[in-house]
């Protein structure tokens, strides 16, 4: 090993990334974009709000009284409906995927109820919605939650079981908090694939690779500075979204040693795989190809956008069989739950999983062949 060779190699590398700026900025831009976006989208839960359209076919106090408490939930943004139009022509014309239909004589059932004791006497609420709205479900649950506490309200009896929410938390973390390691990690992953798998098979297509076997640089000394190409491409990436998250969104993260540490098995396990892959794939295309067939799973299924538990059994299963889940829960444990212990053992499986494929890949890199 010749670590005057091994600087050499670095310096070319990053005096590259230097000129070409245009594609630096959108490998850095990328992530940097993602979280920008799903940040303002899901800032804070308690802002979300959904747009409700309601028909008021009573047109009472009651009625009237009742749309004011769906309103004053924070969960709706109110749209009344004209009473004699049709609601599920109004959701046809207007775009719209539900219509909330208060129905004509609501007050004079509720006051047979109270004056009475006629407890038969009740109020049919309906839902006139499109089917095919994704967000038609989540709108229902949070109508049905604010529509039993209007029932509790109007029939004056206090409840018998109370919820009451502890976190095992002591700060209050927001949807980004969990978000950011995540994006991370999938960040890492994807500098260290494509720019193994991009930058092995140019070089091998160009024989230039033939031609270095014929230099004094050594297999060794040009996979380690591959390494630390990538780690410091790594590092640059990581620092510019931890950057623009704390200004940005204020998130309450910890930095400590296991980013670092993670960050570097992150670049191990996938610097190995895409040196296996640029073995066996000739093609830059079909290298870029299987890297993708690689990527894109561990991208969705692996929680960095959002938590396993809401797949299906069989796909949580084939979801921690992946390197990056535990790049993932590792960084999650570390950066907001700081469990030492949680990290420590996310750390060992993804850093056998790292040794295991560098090696592979090492054995791959058949370098006295120019590959």
């Amino acid at each position: 090993m010749n670590l005057r060779v091994i600087y050499a190699n670095l310096y070319v590398k990053l005096i590259s990334v230097y000129r070409e700026k245009t594609a630096m900025f959108f490998t850095l831009a990328f992530p940097i974009i993602l979280i920008l976006v799903f940040g303002t989208i899901f800032m804070s839960e308690d802002n979300i709000g959904f747009h409700l359209c309601v028909q008021d076919l009573d047109q009472t106090k009651t009625s009237q009284k009742s749309v004011k408490t769906l309103e004053e939930s924070g969960k709706f943004k109110i749209t009344r409906v004209d009473p004699t139009a049709s609601a599920a022509r109004y959701v046809q014309d207007n775009k719209v995927n539900l219509v909330l239909v208060i129905p004509k004589g609501l007050e004079k059932s509720l006051m047979r109820r109270m004056a009475f004791k006629n407890y038969s006497a009740n109020a049919v609420i309906t839902y006139v919605y499109d089917p095919s709205s994704s967000s038609v479900p989540a709108k229902v649950e949070i109508l049905n939650r604010v529509l039993a506490g209007i029932n509790l309200e109007i029939s004056g009896s206090p409840p018998f079981l109370r919820p009451v929410q502890k976190s095992i938390l002591t700060k209050k973390y927001r949807f980004i908090d969990f978000f950011i390691p995540g994006i991370i990690a999938m960040a890492v992953m994807t500098l260290s694939l494509f720019g193994t798998v991009d930058l092995d098979t140019e070089l091998r297509q160009k024989g230039i690779i033939r031609k270095l076997c014929t230099t004094p640089i050594t297999r060794t000394d040009w996979i380690l500075s591959n390494m630390l190409y990538q780690f410091i491409i790594a590092l640059v990436a990581t620092a510019a979204m931890l950057l623009v998250s704390f200004a940005v969104f204020q998130v309450s993260l910890h930095l400590n040693g296991w980013l670092l540490v993670f960050i570097l098995l992150d670049v191990f396990a996938f610097v190995g795989i895409g040196m296996i892959l640029t073995r066996f794939v000739k093609e830059a295309q079909s290298a870029a190809a299987a890297a993708n067939a690689i990527s894109f799973p561990m991208m969705f299924l692996s929680g960095s956008f959002f938590p396993i538990e809401l797949m299906p059994s069989f796909l949580q299963t084939f979801a921690k069989m992946l390197p990056l889940y535990y790049v993932n829960e590792g960084l999650r444990s570390a950066m907001i739950f700081q469990d030492n212990g949680a990290a420590l053992r996310d750390c060992a499986v993804i850093g056998i999983f790292a040794a295991v494929v560098f090696i592979v890949g090492l054995m791959a890199t058949a370098w006295k062949e120019g590959q």
